[in-house]
Protein backbone atom coordinates (compact mmCIF):
# COMPACT_ATOMS: atom_id res chain seq x y z
CA UNK A 1 0.00 0.00 0.00
CA UNK A 2 2.87 2.21 0.86
CA UNK A 3 4.57 1.71 -2.52
CA UNK A 4 0.86 1.99 -4.68
CA UNK A 5 0.49 5.54 -2.85
CA UNK A 6 4.10 6.51 -3.83
CA UNK A 7 4.15 5.63 -6.78
CA UNK A 8 0.76 7.85 -7.47
CA UNK A 9 2.84 10.89 -5.82
CA UNK A 10 6.04 9.89 -8.47
CA UNK A 11 3.27 9.66 -11.51
CA UNK A 12 1.83 13.16 -10.64
CA UNK A 13 5.16 14.59 -10.76
CA UNK A 14 5.58 13.69 -14.27
CA UNK A 15 7.73 10.56 -13.23
CA UNK A 16 7.52 7.14 -15.92
CA UNK A 17 6.94 4.47 -12.84
CA UNK A 18 7.52 0.40 -13.31
CA UNK A 19 5.75 -0.69 -10.46
CA UNK A 20 6.92 -4.41 -9.56
CA UNK A 21 6.41 -6.58 -6.00
CA UNK A 22 8.36 -9.68 -4.97
CA UNK A 23 5.31 -11.24 -4.60
CA UNK A 24 5.08 -11.88 -8.21
CA UNK A 25 8.46 -14.24 -7.11
CA UNK A 26 7.27 -16.97 -4.87
CA UNK A 27 8.86 -19.90 -5.11
CA UNK A 28 6.02 -22.39 -5.63
CA UNK A 29 4.83 -24.23 -2.26
CA UNK A 30 6.74 -27.23 -2.43
CA UNK A 31 9.76 -25.36 -2.35
CA UNK A 32 8.13 -22.82 0.35
CA UNK A 33 6.77 -25.07 2.83
CA UNK A 34 9.76 -27.80 1.96
CA UNK A 35 11.23 -27.04 6.25
CA UNK A 36 7.58 -27.56 7.29
CA UNK A 37 4.19 -25.35 6.89
CA UNK A 38 5.25 -23.05 10.12
CA UNK A 39 9.20 -23.03 9.51
CA UNK A 40 10.52 -19.41 10.10
CA UNK A 41 13.46 -19.99 8.43
CA UNK A 42 11.30 -21.55 5.63
CA UNK A 43 9.56 -18.44 5.59
CA UNK A 44 12.96 -16.50 5.32
CA UNK A 45 15.30 -18.75 3.31
CA UNK A 46 12.57 -20.35 1.13
CA UNK A 47 9.78 -18.18 0.19
CA UNK A 48 10.84 -16.16 -3.00
CA UNK A 49 13.25 -16.97 -6.16
CA UNK A 50 15.56 -14.10 -6.27
CA UNK A 51 17.09 -16.02 -9.05
CA UNK A 52 14.28 -15.40 -11.10
CA UNK A 53 13.58 -12.26 -9.48
CA UNK A 54 17.09 -11.04 -11.03
CA UNK A 55 16.71 -12.78 -14.16
CA UNK A 56 13.20 -11.55 -15.28
CA UNK A 57 13.36 -7.67 -13.51
CA UNK A 58 15.87 -6.66 -11.62
CA UNK A 59 19.03 -7.46 -14.15
CA UNK A 60 17.02 -6.03 -17.39
CA UNK A 61 16.34 -2.60 -16.00
CA UNK A 62 20.00 -2.25 -13.97
CA UNK A 63 22.63 -0.61 -15.91
CA UNK A 64 23.85 -1.84 -19.03
CA UNK A 65 20.55 -4.13 -19.25
CA UNK A 66 18.33 -4.86 -22.13
CA UNK A 67 15.41 -3.08 -20.40
CA UNK A 68 13.34 -6.03 -21.53
CA UNK A 69 11.54 -6.90 -18.18
CA UNK A 70 8.87 -8.69 -16.98
CA UNK A 71 6.82 -7.81 -13.65
CA UNK A 72 5.68 -11.40 -12.13
CA UNK A 73 6.12 -14.82 -12.98
CA UNK A 74 4.52 -16.67 -10.15
CA UNK A 75 0.82 -16.51 -8.34
CA UNK A 76 1.43 -18.08 -4.91
CA UNK A 77 -2.43 -18.32 -4.38
CA UNK A 78 -3.29 -20.46 -7.15
CA UNK A 79 0.78 -21.94 -6.46
CA UNK A 80 1.30 -21.86 -10.43
CA UNK A 81 3.17 -19.63 -13.24
CA UNK A 82 1.89 -16.43 -14.92
CA UNK A 83 2.65 -15.16 -18.30
CA UNK A 84 3.00 -11.97 -18.59
CA UNK A 85 3.76 -9.53 -21.95
CA UNK A 86 7.35 -8.35 -21.51
CA UNK A 87 7.94 -5.03 -20.85
CA UNK A 88 10.04 -2.30 -22.28
CA UNK A 89 12.03 -0.08 -19.66
CA UNK A 90 13.26 3.57 -20.78
CA UNK A 91 16.49 5.38 -19.40
CA UNK A 92 14.64 7.52 -16.47
CA UNK A 93 12.06 4.97 -15.31
CA UNK A 94 11.34 4.30 -12.04
CA UNK A 95 11.45 0.80 -10.23
CA UNK A 96 8.91 1.31 -7.64
CA UNK A 97 9.77 -2.35 -6.24
CA UNK A 98 8.04 -3.59 -2.45
CA UNK A 99 8.94 -6.77 -0.60
CA UNK A 100 9.72 -8.35 2.48
CA UNK A 101 13.54 -8.96 2.72
CA UNK A 102 14.19 -6.52 0.40
CA UNK A 103 17.52 -5.56 1.69
CA UNK A 104 18.78 -9.16 1.96
CA UNK A 105 22.96 -8.96 0.74
CA UNK A 106 22.16 -10.61 -3.22
CA UNK A 107 19.35 -7.55 -3.43
CA UNK A 108 21.35 -4.64 -1.63
CA UNK A 109 23.15 -3.59 -4.93
CA UNK A 110 20.22 -2.93 -6.94
CA UNK A 111 18.64 -0.27 -4.67
CA UNK A 112 19.33 3.47 -5.53
CA UNK A 113 17.16 4.01 -2.94
CA UNK A 114 15.91 1.98 -0.65
CA UNK A 115 13.02 2.20 2.45
CA UNK A 116 12.71 0.33 5.34
CA UNK A 117 8.95 0.67 7.11
CA UNK A 118 9.12 0.11 10.61
CA UNK A 119 5.53 -1.05 11.83
CA UNK A 120 5.55 -3.22 15.45
CA UNK A 121 4.53 -6.56 14.99
CA UNK A 122 1.34 -6.54 16.58
CA UNK A 123 0.19 -3.99 14.41
CA UNK A 124 1.14 -5.78 11.51
CA UNK A 125 0.27 -8.93 12.15
CA UNK A 126 -3.41 -7.54 12.67
CA UNK A 127 -2.94 -5.71 8.94
CA UNK A 128 -2.02 -9.14 7.33
CA UNK A 129 -5.39 -10.46 8.91
CA UNK A 130 -7.41 -8.07 7.93
CA UNK A 131 -6.08 -8.24 4.30
CA UNK A 132 -5.87 -12.03 4.46
CA UNK A 133 -9.16 -13.24 6.07
CA UNK A 134 -5.98 -14.97 8.48
CA UNK A 135 -5.13 -15.45 12.24
CA UNK A 136 -4.25 -12.16 14.17
CA UNK A 137 -3.23 -13.72 17.48
CA UNK A 138 0.67 -13.32 17.55
CA UNK A 139 0.85 -16.43 19.25
CA UNK A 140 -0.90 -18.32 16.25
CA UNK A 141 1.46 -21.27 14.30
CA UNK A 142 1.07 -18.94 11.31
CA UNK A 143 1.96 -15.58 12.80
CA UNK A 144 5.10 -17.00 14.54
CA UNK A 145 6.24 -18.30 11.32
CA UNK A 146 5.90 -14.37 10.27
CA UNK A 147 7.47 -12.98 13.24
CA UNK A 148 10.10 -14.80 13.83
CA UNK A 149 11.38 -15.20 9.94
CA UNK A 150 10.91 -11.67 10.32
CA UNK A 151 13.76 -11.52 13.17
CA UNK A 152 15.62 -13.46 11.38
CA UNK A 153 15.77 -11.31 8.61
CA UNK A 154 16.42 -8.89 11.43
CA UNK A 155 19.25 -10.47 12.75
CA UNK A 156 21.14 -11.34 9.60
CA UNK A 157 20.66 -8.19 7.10
CA UNK A 158 19.99 -5.59 9.37
CA UNK A 159 17.76 -3.62 6.64
CA UNK A 160 17.75 -0.53 9.30
CA UNK A 161 21.61 -0.08 8.67
CA UNK A 162 21.34 -0.53 4.69
CA UNK A 163 18.09 1.42 3.98
CA UNK A 164 17.84 4.86 2.28
CA UNK A 165 15.22 5.99 4.48
CA UNK A 166 13.15 4.67 7.07
CA UNK A 167 9.90 5.29 8.02
CA UNK A 168 7.61 4.83 10.86
CA UNK A 169 4.36 3.20 9.29
CA UNK A 170 2.83 2.21 12.02
CA UNK A 171 -0.44 4.92 10.93
CA UNK A 172 -0.53 4.34 7.33
CA UNK A 173 -2.35 7.29 6.57
CA UNK A 174 0.37 9.59 8.51
CA UNK A 175 3.54 8.20 8.00
CA UNK A 176 6.24 9.89 9.50
CA UNK A 177 10.29 9.83 8.45
CA UNK A 178 12.66 8.46 10.97
CA UNK A 179 16.20 9.07 9.15
CA UNK A 180 16.87 10.20 5.34
CA UNK A 181 20.55 9.64 4.28
CA UNK A 182 19.96 12.41 2.54
CA UNK A 183 24.08 12.89 0.80
CA UNK A 184 22.96 9.47 -0.73
CA UNK A 185 19.74 10.92 -2.68
CA UNK A 186 21.02 14.55 -3.35
CA UNK A 187 21.40 13.48 -7.13
CA UNK A 188 18.89 10.81 -7.64
CA UNK A 189 15.70 13.91 -5.49
CA UNK A 190 16.94 16.39 -8.11
CA UNK A 191 13.68 17.50 -9.89
CA UNK A 192 11.39 15.50 -7.40
CA UNK A 193 8.50 17.44 -5.50
CA UNK A 194 9.36 18.39 -2.34
CA UNK A 195 6.97 16.02 -0.39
Amino acid sequence: MFADALGRVLRSSGASVIRASVDGFHHPRAVRYRRGRYSAEGFYRDSFDYARLKQALLDPLSPGGTGKFVPAVFDHPSDSPVSLREGQGRVGDILLFDGIFAHRPELRGYWDLSVFLEVPFETSIKRLGQRDGGPTDAQAPLNRRYIEGQELYLRECTPTDQATVIVDNTTPDSPRIIRWRRDSTDDLMAGLPDK
